[in-house]
């Protein structure tokens, strides 16, 4: 069955690092030129490098991904590399608690009974999402890191395009625990959504807060 769209909590304003991102390990990023967006944008300035190239384009959606997304509770490292299955970004995330209201709210706090979920993340900012490239995130499960196998493992592909019917179809009908994120190069997240599966990680009775 398709995955049923899962809503958005809204944003906390901060997240320290949790246990369980302390304990990882994470592999070596593919460079130490630049660890963030601002020191990709520095390092842009001093060598150059044409915005309009491929390698900018992408470098900047994965590190604006995973800036946006932490104030959702996702703590992300990139790590992109010749081997690195698909995976663009790795860490955790931190699950807010059930909330669900269509009036402004306090942000919900992490949710204490559920450890955070390891998380991978495949970005694709200037490819046509389809059915394809949720099964490529399914080879992610089996070459990722050490320490993002087994249980209480997400994979999440993240576009600028809302999810199409047969992305939503292939998450459904996939083993795995999986989800969609739609977020501009501007950094505006506009739909969130995951399986089954991913509801029997942690992610069931998440609550509705979609802002704009």
């Amino acid at each position: 069955s398709s995955p049923l769209p899962s809503p958005l909590p809204s944003p906390s304003p901060s997240h320290a690092q949790n246990d369980t991102a302390e304990i990882l390990t994470y592999p070596d990023a593919n460079t130490d030129s630049h660890h963030d967006l601002a020191s990709f944008l520095q390092y842009t300035e001093r060598t150059g490098l044409d915005r309009r190239s491929t390698v900018f384009v992408g470098t900047h959606y994965e590190y604006t991904v995973a800036s946006v997304l932490s104030a959702y509770g996702f703590s992300l490292r990139r790590i992109g590399g010749q081997f690195d299955f698909g995976i663009d970004l790795l860490g955790t995330w931190a699950v807010p608690s059930t909330t669900s209201s269509s009036s402004p709210s306090p942000p919900p706090s992490a949710n204490s009974s559920h450890p955070p979920l390891k998380v991978l993340l495949s970005c694709k900012v200037s490819m046509k999402t389809g059915p394809a490239l949720a099964r490529e995130l399914e080879g992610a499960f089996v070459g990722a890191p050490a320490g993002w196998r087994g249980s209480g493992v997400l994979g999440l592909l993240v576009s600028q395009r809302p999810a199409t019917k047969g992305v939503r179809d292939a998450l459904g009908r996939s083993r795995w625990p999986m989800g969609y994120i739609s977020c501009t190069r501007a950094g505006y997240v506009q739909q969130m959504l995951w399986n089954r599966r991913a509801e029997e990680e942690g992610l069931a009775g998440v609550g509705v807060g979609m802002r704009y």
